[in-house]
């Protein structure tokens, strides 16, 4: 054995790996079933693809849009999908000034996410064919009278959208907004709390309203005159969605289901 195969052996030795096997003891060649077969300190070579590349021109075909999860409430005027955030860890609360269809599509969304609906409202009539139709308040949707709605227990398991239907002047809710629970609060229009649900709220949806009011909102959420002046224009379907940082006009597309159980979409109920 010469001295390099002894250090060799030796070393291996002192790891707690077995000694060589492959080089005969009187120090002649390696057998030659081994050759070729190990590589010092890797084991055997595994099998030989082409390498995977990609050139410089296709990288851009690997990009993903990245975003907040939630809710997809429609396409913004990119016709970009628009993803309302609802399940927080934090308290949110959201002022819709607009229809019932909206709002009745945001609750079956939201829904169908997994989040548990509890719909306080003082039309239940409106609700009850959206409750029979995803069973009967066993899967997800619950309607209850203006100020019967009981805590809803939730959690990062089981988010909870609570939709407050309560016309124009809706009293202050027993359920609040909380870690996991957020609360949407439907205005049909412009009513005398809407300042005060307005600047408590974290985000805010208008859709058409007359030019008085949209000038009166305009003071209260300091909107610029374009805004202003569009907010009595839009059609159906379409919604000013306002946060502190940011304002988008999105459009609300129904689904083939959405359109069977709720119609089209509408602003006047």
């Amino acid at each position: 054995m010469t001295a390099t195969t002894a250090q060799t052996a030796q070393g291996a030795g002192a790891y707690g790996a077995p000694p060589r096997t492959d080089a005969p003891a009187g120090g002649g060649q390696t057998a030659p079933w081994a050759r070729g077969s190990l590589r010092s300190g890797f084991g055997l070579f595994g099998p030989r693809h082409g390498r995977h590349t990609l050139s410089a021109d296709d990288l851009d075909y690997l990009a993903l849009p990245i975003g907040d999860d939630g809710v997809v409430i429609g396409v913004d005027a990119q016709g970009q999908p628009a993803v309302l955030g609802l399940n927080r860890p934090t308290p949110y609360d959201v002022v819709l000034i607009g229809g019932l269809w909206t709002a009745q599509v945001l609750a079956l969304r939201a829904a169908a996410t997994g989040a548990r609906v509890a719909v306080e409202t003082g039309r239940p009539q409106a609700w009850t064919q959206m409750m029979h139709a995803m069973g009967g308040g066993q899967n997800g949707l619950s309607v209850y009278d203006v100020g019967r709605v009981p805590p809803q227990g939730a959690s990062a398991g089981t988010p909870v959208l609570v939709v407050r239907d309560c016309g124009m002047r809706p009293p202050r809710g027993r359920v609040v907004s909380g870690p996991w629970q957020s609360v949407l609060t439907l205005l049909p229009y412009l009513s005398p709390v809407a300042p005060r649900l307005v600047r408590q709220a974290r985000l805010v949806g208008v859709q058409r309203i007359s030019p008085d009011e949209s000038a009166e909102l305009g003071r209260t959420m300091g909107l610029p005159r374009a805004d202003i002046d569009a907010l009595p224009t839009l059609v159906d379907g379409v919604t000013l969605w306002c946060s502190d940082r940011d304002r988008q006009y999105v459009t609300t597309q129904p689904t083939d289901a959405e359109v069977g159980l709720l119609g089209t979409p509408r602003r006047m109920d």
